[in-house]
């Protein structure tokens, strides 16, 4: 395994440009994603994390405008890819899976259709014969039967969708797949089924994902590394279990205490109050201060920065913020 990340995102910053002024809806972002690595990023909605999915494949529509930073896929820079070079990174090097499975088909024409439209487009060369078998293959993959290839997606269920969908971006065996809220409007059996299939098939096809949700509970158990998000800021990153096991940023603590335990003992649910900020005109210091109640004044006034609080465990704080009692070395933040 080469030690090379799969996507290197490095000081991001993505702007939509308004008449009240330009809202800083991705500021200052960076993280890395290795081969084979399951990446989260979670936080509630608005909070930037679509906006750096469409800018990796630059989807991004008008007003939205990448202002600064690199989007490194293998060490090529997608942001200064010429117009041939992004048609081939989009589906090949990474692809997919939109919020609304119902959305992203094409009602009006089968699945089969639709699977065969990309990968004869990127494959000129093959024929329709070998395109519908790989369909086939593709639609088997993800647990359906090639028998559906002539259905309209409106004749298949939510999850048979979403597993179409799937199949679709997995077509050209892409290194990096993009994973956008994929099952947010399944119900949990048929999202637990799902991300197990995802797993299954990631573990033998040897792709990297970047998961988007707002469960945290749910990136926790299907993601290796995480990141939380905050008003266009990662707030907190390290692996998944040890910001479940010790969440530090008062947000993340937040989310937690969002979402209730499936086993254990009850516990109330608390939640974060207030609403997210204006990013046209955010808080000054932490963006998070006004809805914190932790927040000494230092942090009402300077931003923090992220830093490694301990090896692997980064979050955006200042000096002497209390840290939970089991987090080790706690003069590391400075």
């Amino acid at each position: 395994m080469t030690d090379q990340p799969i996507l290197d995102i490095k000081n991001l910053y993505v702007e939509y440009l308004t008449e009240r002024g330009p809202a800083q809806a991705v500021n200052n972002v960076s993280f890395s994603i290795a081969p084979g690595e399951v990446f989260g990023l979670a936080g509630e909605s608005g909070c930037g994390k679509s906006t750096i999915a469409h800018s990796i494949l630059r989807v991004l529509r008008p007003p939205a405008v990448i202002t600064g930073g690199q989007i490194l896929f293998r060490g090529e820079d997608v942001l200064k890819m010429n117009d041939q070079s992004i048609e081939d990174f989009r589906w090949g090097g990474a692809a997919m899976v939109f919020q609304s499975a119902m959305n992203s088909l094409n009602p009006v024409t089968t699945v089969g259709e639709q699977i065969t439209d990309v990968i004869r487009t990127h494959n000129k060369g093959l024929s329709k014969k070998g395109a519908d078998e790989l369909a086939a293959h593709l639609l088997n993959v993800v647990g359906i039967e090639k028998t559906r290839l002539s259905s309209f997606p409106h004749q298949m269920s939510g999850g048979m969708r979403q597993r179409v969908v799937i199949a679709i971006a997995m077509s050209l065996n892409p290194a990096l797949l993009i994973m956008d809220e994929p099952t947010t409007a399944l119900d949990v059996v048929v999202q637990k089924d799902i991300l197990r299939q995802i797993h299954k098939i990631k573990e033998s096809m040897g792709f990297s994902i970047l998961f988007i949700t707002h469960d945290v509970s749910l990136m926790v158990e299907f993601s290796d590394r995480m990141g939380i998000m905050y008003a266009g800021e990662i707030v907190e990153l390290a692996q998944s279990k040890e910001i479940f096991k010790n969440p530090v940023h008062p947000y993340t603590q937040g989310l937690l205490n969002s979402f209730p335990s499936l086993t254990g003992k009850k516990r109330k649910l608390s939640g974060v109050p207030g609403t997210p900020p204006d990013l046209i005109d955010p808080p000054r210091g932490c963006k998070f201060h006004p809805r914190c109640g932790k927040c000494s004044p230092v942090e009402t006034e300077v931003a923090p920065q992220l830093k490694e609080i301990y090896p692997g465990h980064w979050v955006a704080v200042h000096k002497g913020m209390p840290l939970p009692a089991d987090v080790p070395n706690q003069e590391a933040v400075h």
